[in-house]
């Protein structure tokens, strides 16, 4: 495994769905608990970091193509959106909200992250194989550079979170843990 050497002035973390609705629905926490620490990484080397999240104005503008596998309906509870509080996010922080899996299509985080002449995102978060995983390949056709953080991240099933891991993650970026990560850009902690 490489070193990764980061300039945290062209790098930043990508936190995709980390949002109260979608991590009740997961129910892992240490997802969170990763997360909020890779936030702190960030925040001590003044790295850029965005938050993304996946909001609907009125349900007419979620995707609804015909499939096998319909979605399942949902009622959102009012918090459904809101960032997980242990994140930290705070009114100067930049938040994105997607309207589909991908990050990228329809926001302006490619506008933002090339205006800051950001070359590398750090990607976490759920779900690996929908939210992460449509972000990261929208990442690479933009010709990013691509940390995954392997254990921040959380799928339906533990095979769903391996198949991106395993088949799709290798090819596009690199794969740490928190604490590879943490060691490897030497934070203070």
């Amino acid at each position: 495994m490489s070193a990764l050497n980061l300039d945290f002035s062209k790098t930043a973390l990508v936190l995709i769905d980390l949002q109260i609705g979608i991590t009740r629905m997961y129910g892992n926490q240490g997802v969170v608990d990763k997360a909020a620490r890779l936030v702190e990484v960030f925040r001590e080397k003044d790295g850029f970091i965005a938050f993304v999240k996946v909001a609907f104005h009125d349900g007419h503008d979620a995707l609804k193509p015909e499939t096998d596998q319909p979605a399942r309906a949902v009622s959102y509870p009012v918090d459904w959106a809101e960032l997980a509080p242990e994140l930290g996010v705070s009114g100067q922080d930049y938040v994105v909200t997607k309207r589909q899996w991908g990050a990228f299509f329809g926001t302006d985080l490619d506008l933002q992250l090339r205006r800051r002449s950001i070359d590398t995102i750090v990607l976490c978060g759920v779900s690996t194989n929908i939210g992460v995983e449509g972000t990261a390949r929208e990442a690479f056709q933009h010709g990013y550079n691509q940390i995954f953080i392997t254990d921040a991240m959380a799928a339906a099933s533990e095979e769903e979170h391996q198949s991106s891991c395993k088949y799709i993650f290798p090819r596009i970026g690199k794969l740490r843990t928190t604490e590879e990560f943490i060691a490897d850009v030497g934070s203070g902690e």
